[in-house]
């Protein structure tokens, strides 16, 4: 009964879910090019406020956690383990003051409405995952970016998400390159639970019922410590309050 339900929640998830986002690629469309950047920027806030209402249609709770407070003038990397594709949009709406922008594949540049023009216009980057030069060049390229707007960039050092929720060694090479581009950065690490129980059997369908968390731990300055330093403890931090299932 209960595989019955997530197949008739998540074909009902979909059709909203792909609704959304056309509708809102001609919304960002008109937003950038008639008003630039803040009206995208705030196309794409909204966009992704619906996208987490389309997540409620299976039962998808969210919990965002921050004891924190955020200086907006200044340039932040956020640094996330990865569970899923759903991992994005709480962190692009609850984090929104932060103007966060993601290091992405290629492969999402062009084909999904929303999503791809986002990443072309909104300030993320495009990496060829085969060519470890030309990923190393683009995550550098965003860190100067985000210095010199005073955004923030989100990065997920696992390179790939996790399945199950248990999480990865972190590859150190993406975040150095981040790091030495904005050595002035304010280096936030988040941790976010139980968002791989929305895809354990894959696209389709959902998982229901899941409580997603994301839970903003003690921010660093990255010019305190020395890389390896800081990304040893960033993982430390993230490890320890990922919930084993």
């Amino acid at each position: 009964m209960k595989k019955v339900f997530s197949f008739s929640l998540s074909v009902i998830f979909y059709l909203f879910f792909g609704l959304t986002l056309v509708v809102f690629h001609a919304y960002q469309w008109i937003a950038f090019n008639a008003f630039g950047y803040q009206a995208h920027k705030k196309s794409v806030d909204i966009l992704n406020f619906f996208l987490l209402r389309c997540l409620n249609i299976v039962g998808t709770r969210f919990q965002y956690n921050n004891s924190f407070t955020f200086e907006t003038d200044r340039p932040h990397i956020i640094v996330c383990n990865h569970q899923s594709m759903f991992d994005i949009p709480p962190i692009i709406w609850y984090m929104r003051k932060l103007h966060p922008k993601f290091i992405s594949k290629k492969e999402l540049a062009k084909g999904v409405p929303s999503i791809s023009y986002n990443l072309r216009h909104g300030g993320s980057v495009l990496i060829d995952r085969k060519n470890a030069a030309q990923a190393l060049g683009e995550i550098k390229k965003l860190g100067k970016y985000i210095s010199q707007t005073k955004r923030s960039a989100v990065i997920f050092p696992e390179g790939t998400r996790s399945k199950t929720g248990q999480i990865k060694e972190f590859a150190s090479k993406g975040l150095t390159a981040l790091l030495e581009a904005c050595p002035e950065a304010v280096v936030v690490p988040v941790c976010v639970n139980n968002s791989w129980k929305l895809q354990q059997n894959g696209m389709f369908p959902l998982g229901v019922g899941v409580f997603l968390k994301l839970e903003v731990l003690k921010p660093h300055e990255a010019k305190n410590f020395k890389i390896p330093e800081l990304i040893a403890l960033l993982e430390e931090q993230i490890s320890s309050q990922v919930q084993h299932n």
